[in-house]
């Protein structure tokens, strides 16, 4: 009886492990592409704002 305690524990245990590498392989993905959705935004919100600072100093430049 004792045996068949130690070897549903230990089977729960493994299992458990298991289950917590998957999860932290799926966070690091979650977080690898928050990463990359953030590094996109950035690149393309920093194109348009230098954009528009070169026209603010051609406007103020011309004046």
């Amino acid at each position: 009886m004792l045996e068949r305690l130690k070897a549903r524990a230990l089977a729960w245990w493994l299992g458990l492990r298991e289950e917590r590498g998957a999860t932290a392989v799926e966070y690091a993905l979650m977080v690898a592409l928050i990463a990359a959705v953030i590094i996109i935004a950035v690149s393309l919100l920093g194109q348009n704002a230098s954009q528009v600072f070169s026209s603010v100093a051609q406007t103020i430049g011309s004046s």
